[in-house]
């Protein structure tokens, strides 16, 4: 129902910013929930950081905490990542997702996603 285009992956020092963006097709983005999850190489897909509807509501990981901040433009239809004092461990593909859930961090609740950007993070 809802198409999700990312961008501003890329590589940087540690200590770092990046700005993810994810732009939303569709009349209905501010439907929806909004997810960003990352996977690096051998592990699981985990939860980062989420943002509820009117964007009043937000949740993060523990390991990014006070660093990355989630927000959104529903008027654009697009969702950010700021992400900053980045680390070597941030290092991962990065994905939004779209959820008709209210605000969580459960990946399964998330039926929609965008194709991944990589962030590199060097020492």
């Amino acid at each position: 129902q809802v198409q999700l285009v990312e961008s501003g992956g890329g590589l940087v020092q540690a200590g770092g910013s990046l700005r993810l963006s994810c732009a939303a097709s569709g009349r209905t983005f501010s439907s929806y929930t909004m997810g960003w999850f990352r996977q690096a190489p051998g592990k699981e897909r985990e939860f980062v950081a989420t943002i509820s509807r009117s964007g009043g509501n937000t949740y993060y990981t523990d390991s990014v905490k006070g660093r990355f901040t989630v927000s959104r433009d529903n008027a654009k239809n697009t969702v950010y990542l700021q992400m900053n004092s980045l680390k070597p461990e941030d290092t991962a593909v990065y994905y939004c997702a779209a959820s008709t859930y209210l605000t969580n961090r459960d990946v399964t609740k998330y039926l929609y996603w965008g194709q991944g950007t990589q962030v590199t993070v060097a020492s």
